[in-house]
């Protein structure tokens, strides 16, 4: 039976692999398993053993601690939380195939492109307005 901490870490599991590019299958075969148990870990269907994640964190490039970051007595006590959210924008495909075009430009068009999106952003919050009374 598996728990939140297991989805937690499938979770993050999932957001560095796709922020790497890999793909499961390619996961799967740098640490010897099957992409059918990456899945599984994934959606915390399976518990990953202490081995299993030390091989994971090794073939991703992060530290074992990055799995459980986010993760605390602290956090479940105060319910949902803007990082959580955030998290949630962090594992979707759309966001990791954007990160992924952005760090691919040179340093220039980088710059261009978020004073672009700083622009917008600006532009679609409602101007702020003093009251003289």
């Amino acid at each position: 039976m598996t728990s939140d901490i297991d989805l937690h870490v499938g979770k993050r599991l999932r957001r560095r692999r796709r922020l790497l590019g890999l793909t499961q299958q390619t996961l799967a075969e740098q640490v010897g398993i099957r992409f059918q148990q990456i899945q599984k870990y994934e959606c915390g269907a399976n518990r990953v053993s202490a081995a299993r994640l030390f091989e994971l964190s090794e073939a991703l490039s992060v530290p074992v601690q990055y799995f459980y970051e986010g993760l605390s007595a602290r956090d479940a006590y105060l319910g949902e939380d803007p990082a959580n959210i955030a998290s949630d924008v962090l594992s979707k495909k759309e966001t990791m195939d954007l990160v992924r075009a952005y760090y691919s430009m040179g340093e220039a068009p980088r710059k261009h492109l978020l004073d672009l999106a700083k622009s917008l952003e600006a532009a679609t919050k409602p101007a702020l307005r003093l009251v003289v009374q």
